[in-house]
């Protein structure tokens, strides 16, 4: 029942972090997984979803720096490789506009590119992403307001 009802919107929430199809296939198995393992440690003291989101992205996380750690490269280096294969990805449909935003959003520190990406594209509420970041409703508008000023100053200057 978790997965019928939460795999899509913690799928996108993944591919936004992950942006390969089969590396977020892999993630959010792997979140459902620790979800069956866990259920029982939820307290109930946030929503269901916000803990689901919680563990998806420590999830996306943590594949993301082992997989840096095993090419032997930083996070941001990994960001800028999967960036420039998004092209050559048959799920991924968007076209020079798209792979400038996502340029302009990997060029967010990590903090920023979390609290941009969950708010733009998932639509969260400051306080859906307090419970999900741990963070203060203030820093996080703080975040997103700064992170939207970044990328549409990098997208003016790339196109």
């Amino acid at each position: 029942m978790l997965v019928q009802n939460y795999q899509e919107r913690l799928y996108w929430h993944i591919r936004h972090m992950v942006k390969s199809h089969e590396d977020t296939d892999d993630v959010l198995q792997n979140t459902f997984i620790k979800v069956y393992k866990n259920i029982d440690k939820f307290k109930e003291e946030s929503k269901l979803y916000t803990w689901l989101y919680r563990i998806a992205t420590n999830e996306a996380l943590t594949f993301l720096n082992r997989r840096a750690k095993q090419k032997n490269i930083s996070n941001e280096e990994l960001q800028d490789q999967v960036i420039n294969s998004l092209t050559s990805d048959v799920h991924f449909e968007g076209d020079e506009i798209q792979i400038a935003l996502q340029k302009a959003i990997n060029s967010l520190p990590e903090k920023q590119r979390q609290v941009f990406t969950m708010k733009y594209f998932e639509d969260l509420t400051y306080e859906e992403l307090s419970n999900i970041l741990d963070t203060s409703i203030g820093a996080l508008k703080s975040s997103y307001h700064i992170a939207s000023k970044k990328i549409t100053a990098y997208i003016k200057t790339s196109i």
